[in-house]
């Protein structure tokens, strides 16, 4: 005589059969990639200027620096810079650059450095010009500053020519306060960029 099969494995049978079958979807791999760019040493600037109180402009440019700028995965951008305070030379002169190292104005020695971190921003600002807000640290101290990009003078700015930036910050809100007799408040930060792709 022949078996009959448990009803309770004919039920089980039907539901897996009426059972949707869901098809398994690719994990989803979040977009991470970023490109790199740093700055070219044969065409990038990056230099300071003051006035006297009796209107003369003293000027200096900081020999040694580094950083980069970034695309973020959404297409931003953000540019890092970090300026070595020891390397700064003052027009020339071998006294004004002691100054400005020592310790009543930069004060390479205990603030080796000054770095700015923009927030992110469009990549069509080197073309377009504006504002650029960021994050500046020198001194001990870190503030929210603005610097201004200029149009740009070619089809392809950083490669094919300078983007072109300046900005002021006033001494005071960073410590700064060396030679108040002789030089006014305002510091005004300039920067001549070109970029190459950073190496991997």
């Amino acid at each position: 005589m022949r078996e009959r099969t448990p009803l309770v494995f004919v039920l089980m049978l039907c539901l897996l059969a009426l059972w949707p079958v869901q098809a398994q979807e690719a994990p989803v791999v979040a977009d991470t990639a970023t490109t790199t760019r740093t700055f070219d040493p044969t065409h990038t600037r990056f230099g300071f200027e003051l006035r006297t109180r009796w209107g003369q402009r003293v000027s200096g440019l900081f020999q040694e620096y580094d950083g980069e700028v970034t695309q973020l995965p959404d297409g931003r951008h953000r540019v890092r810079i970090v300026l070595r305070t020891s390397s700064v030379a003052v027009a020339g002169s071998e006294r004004y650059t002691a100054l400005a190292r020592g310790p009543s104005f930069f004060d390479a020695q205990q603030y080796p450095y000054i770095e700015f971190v923009s927030e992110p921003h469009p990549g069509t600002l080197i073309q377009t010009g504006g504002r650029m807000r960021g994050r500046l640290s020198m001194h001990g101290v870190t503030r929210i500053e603005t610097f201004y990009l200029s149009n740009a003078a070619c089809d392809k700015p950083g490669t094919q020519c300078d983007v072109v930036a300046s900005g002021s910050i006033s001494r005071d809100d960073y410590g700064l306060d060396g030679w108040q007799f002789a030089l006014m408040d305002r510091v005004r930060f300039m920067l001549r960029v070109r970029l190459i792709e950073a190496a991997p």
